[in-house]
């Protein structure tokens, strides 16, 4: 029986052959400079299932064409509308073995090119033609994470034949066009959200936005405050942590330099495919080496000046860990969006504030300034965090 992989290959062949066919039909009716339409337009089929005309009504006009190229064409249809139309409890044939393409994990991506994990191997792919983001939302075709057919052309290059379907991606706003969306990584399992309590100082906000992108692309989160052996006063820090862990959230103090917490953190690691995120400066890298002693990371230190973290990864890299799984590193993000999401389905990613939004007066309240709002009387109250309140506004005016 073949697999769901080989499964999704069947289809994706289908549906690509009749993309293609629907194209030439169009490219050939186009009219030419003189507004005339063109007469060099496929043969008429035989419709597949009954011997009528085409499902494309196309006129039955015919062109000289290459010998046995009339048949090639009518074979190709009646493959593709079988594989289309064939029930879903219909057993699966078996691929065809010069169709048969392997399957990889990019693990780097670089313009055109990527790298993809095959058989232990790292194979340098380029990307079919007809793979495009066009209409996806997106504006890369492939990311790191992402599982892929390859096809290899036997001197240790390949091409990426097609991306299997994500269960999971980090994404961001485009830097060129801001109402699309650029994949970070794809088919992660958990988000490990590093900040720093000091040098640089820990940013809330950033945590929230990066709290809101795990849920919208279905990763679990997990937030880790590092450099806690610089913590003046321990106390403080873990009481500015107590309200996500009041919502389930899990949070880790660690430091690379003494070593705690990082028994922990390899445990949270093991055996998952773990994202990266966090300014610059914070100690993504370091960290990682101290749970894996020999990850050639670059690390740097923070500007003394600004207090801010200097860029030291400059592209997505998928690392495997000797104890299983996997760990994204992702450059430094200083401003994380919430592009997608709008004004009135902000609260419910504040779970504190939307148990209680119910009670407000007003049913489109925004929960800034109307009278009556019952999130801001259970933030007098203490019920709801000044600071997660306060996270919310600022990110509520950015919102269009």
């Amino acid at each position: 029986m073949p697999t769901r992989e080989a499964k999704q290959w069947q289809h994706y062949k289908a549906a690509k052959t009749m993309r293609q066919v629907r194209k030439e039909i169009k490219h050939n009716r186009k009219p030419d400079k003189g507004g005339r339409s063109r007469e060099q337009i496929p043969d008429r089929w035989d419709d597949a299932r009954g011997g009528e005309v085409d499902e494309f009504e196309t006129p039955q006009v015919e062109r000289v064409m290459p010998r046995g190229e009339r048949e090639r064409r009518r074979k190709v249809l009646t493959t593709a509308l079988a594989r289309l139309e064939k029930p879903d409890d219909a057993p699966d044939e078996p691929v065809p073995e010069e169709t048969a393409a392997r399957h990889g994990v990019v693990i780097e991506v670089s313009s055109s090119l990527c790298r993809v994990s095959l058989d232990g191997r790292t194979l340098l792919c380029g990307l079919r033609g007809a793979l495009s983001a066009h209409d996806t939302g997106f504006t890369n075709v492939v990311a790191v994470g992402d599982r892929v057919l390859v096809s290899e052309d036997g001197s240790e290059r390949g091409v990426v034949e097609a991306v299997l379907p994500r269960t999971s991606a980090l994404a961001r706003p485009d830097v060129f066009h801001s109402h699309l969306q650029q994949v970070i990584v794809a088919n992660a399992d958990q988000l490990l959200i590093v900040a720093a309590w000091a040098h640089p100082p820990v940013w809330l906000e950033l945590i929230d936005r990066y709290l809101i992108a795990a849920e919208r692309y279905r990763l679990s989160p997990v937030i880790c405050i590092n450099k806690i052996d610089l913590a003046q006063d321990v106390t403080a820090c873990r009481a500015a942590l107590r309200p996500y862990e009041d919502l389930g959230h899990r949070v880790m103090y660690a430091s690379a330099l003494t070593g705690a917490g990082v028994d922990e953190l390899r445990d949270v690691l093991r055996g998952r495919t773990t994202v990266l995120a966090g300014l610059s400066g914070v100690g993504k890298s370091t960290l990682l080496a101290a749970v894996q002693p020999g990850l050639h990371l670059r690390i740097a230190a923070v500007s003394d000046d600004s207090h801010e973290g200097r860029h030291t990864t400059t592209q997505v890299t998928m690392l495997p860990l000797s104890i299983g799984g996997y760990v994204v590193d992702t450059p430094g993000i200083r401003e994380f969006g919430v592009s997608g999401v709008s004004r009135s389905e902000l609260v419910r990613f504040y779970p504190e504030m939307a148990a209680v939004a119910g009670g407000c007066r007003f049913g489109d309240c925004s929960h800034l300034h109307e009278p009556g709002c019952a999130v801001l009387a259970a933030v007098r109250q203490g019920r709801v965090s000044e600071v997660r309140y306060h996270n919310y506004s600022k990110i509520l005016m950015e919102l269009t």
